[in-house]
């Protein structure tokens, strides 16, 4: 896979991208939803052993090739583990024509100014050239905008940047990720704000430089046009925000140019216990509504 091979791939948007990156805290609620309870493993490896599995299981279905799924973001000890003895990233190219990215952040940092920005990331660059030694494509990182606070959204928008410079030394592509909480009661008014301050940013960047956007769903339809046409754009994607699979279908098909980059809303109603003729048929459904919301636009 070559870089212009992915970004082709991932620029026409005939699909979406598979969020598969939970990490340390969010990875015994996945499993949970997925059938596994805490007390079905003991100690992190036998924990992360069981999210493999389950990642595993999902990227070798049928129905999880890149007609449909035009990347999927990794969890670091996903990238480094195998599926059938390949590297999982060579894997998703190779065997199933999917671009991978991988998840760089290490967290958040206590709320502040309204806004939650992402905890330092240390040794970041060795992360990055181990990753572009295997095959990724590009990265993730992710912060959340609690409240439509300016100083607070300005801050974080600077923080997105900054990391997305240093993955594009890298020679890679970043996904910016400065997710609005969807319950929070000025939403529209925090949108207007990221905005704003993304395309300051975007306007910004040098002439050969893309970027790409993971925004939750907009309060507006089609509010975010702006960004979706701006030429430092490669794609907007969208995360579900705790949504429905449903409710972010719906949402999603009515904004255009955006596809879905859905984590909890892909893996809905996947079970452990399931037979793999009825996994792979409650994959494959989830798979075609999502691309069918994500194309709709």
């Amino acid at each position: 896979m070559t870089f212009a091979q992915a970004a082709d791939q991932i620029g026409k948007g005939n699909g979406f991208i598979a969020a598969l990156d939970q990490s340390g805290g969010s990875t015994p609620k996945a499993l949970k939803l997925y059938g596994v309870a805490e007390d079905a493993y003991s100690g992190e490896a036998a924990m992360y052993d069981m999210i493999h599995a389950m990642r595993s299981r999902i990227i070798k279905s049928p129905a999880f090739t890149g007609d449909k799924v035009v990347g999927a973001i990794l969890f670091e000890q996903t990238m480094d583990r195998d599926i059938d003895g390949i590297p999982t990233a060579e894997f998703l190219w190779d065997k199933r024509g999917v671009v991978p990215f991988l998840k760089i952040d290490k967290g958040l940092e206590a709320e502040a100014d309204g806004v939650q920005l992402m905890k330092p990331m240390p040794g970041l660059d060795a992360l990055l050239a181990r990753a572009k030694g295997l095959g990724v494509f590009g990265t993730k990182e992710r912060s959340v905008v609690n409240a439509a606070n300016a100083k607070g959204i300005a801050a974080i928008v600077t923080q997105q940047f900054a990391v997305g410079d240093q993955v594009a030394a890298a020679g890679m592509m970043p996904i910016l990720e400065p997710e609005v909480t969807i319950s929070i009661a000025d939403k529209p008014e925090a949108e207007a704000m990221l905005q704003d301050e993304i395309l300051k940013h975007l306007d910004a960047l040098p002439a050969d430089r893309k970027v790409m956007l993971k925004l939750s769903l907009p309060s507006v339809d089609n509010f975010y046009a702006p960004l979706v046409d701006h030429p430092r754009v490669l794609k907007v994607v969208a995360l579900s925000g705790g949504h429905s699979r449903e409710a972010a279908n719906a949402i999603l098909a009515r904004n255009h140019g955006i596809i879905a980059s859905f984590s909890r809303a892909l893996t809905e109603g996947l079970s452990a216990q399931q037979s793999d003729a009825d996994f792979d048929a409650a994959l494959g459904n989830a798979i075609a509504s999502i691309h069918a919301a994500s194309v709709a636009g």
